[in-house]
């Protein structure tokens, strides 16, 4: 399966038409942005729609700047699968996620993102490749260092120690776009705004 992930894409209806085109290029299955679609929840008018007019499938969370009800809107509208709290399977591939963040505008506590990554997981955990999607990083991961705003959350710590997905993917950072790297056997990847396009 090859996924565009991205973020961060923060109201940009240019950067959602070129991440759109992106995901055709690319002949991507899936679409999966990691929150902070929005800027503010300013406005919500063509950022999902471009993926959908490219009939691509569209996962998303919401990130700090919009509220779970407003992913819960732009996922109805538009078809897409809003994962916050929630697992979905493509073939061999289980996804669960959790968006919101421990900063921000819409802020969760450390165990209620852990309690709904644990939810997520409870529905994919016999899957063969298991991919957690959150807005922000883990606490203590590299990403951290490139802000000394957000310290990371330690309830995705602890989800990617217990639940070991093969993959996570984050954004929230932007000076830590496209950092990569492992916690035990977790790669953990800040797709940012540009996105990244992964093979599963």
């Amino acid at each position: 399966m090859k996924i565009l992930a991205c973020g961060d894409i923060h109201g940009d209806t240019a950067l959602a038409n070129k991440l759109a085109q992106r995901a055709e290029d690319e002949k991507v299955d899936l679409v999966i942005i990691c929150g902070d679609i929005t800027y503010g929840e300013a406005s919500t008018t063509n950022l999902i729609g471009p993926f959908i007019k490219k009939k691509k499938k569209v996962i998303l969370i919401p990130g700090n700047h919009e509220s779970v009800a407003t992913a819960d809107f732009l996922a109805e509208l538009y078809g897409a699968t809003n994962l916050h709290g929630y697992s979905i399977r493509c073939g061999d591939v289980g996804l669960f996620g959790c968006g919101g963040a421990n900063v921000g505008l819409f802020r969760l506590g450390e165990g209620e993102i852990f309690n709904l990554l644990k939810k997520g997981y409870e529905g994919i955990k016999g899957v063969k490749k298991k991919i957690m999607i959150t807005h922000v990083h883990p606490k203590d991961s590299l990403m951290g260092r490139f802000t000394s705003l957000f310290e990371g959350s330690e309830g995705i710590k602890k989800a990617v120690k217990e639940f070991k997905p093969d993959i996570l993917l984050c954004s929230h950072v932007h000076e830590a776009e496209g950092i990569e790297e492992l916690i035990d056997k977790t790669k953990v990847i800040n797709v940012g705004k540009t996105g990244k396009v992964i093979e599963v």
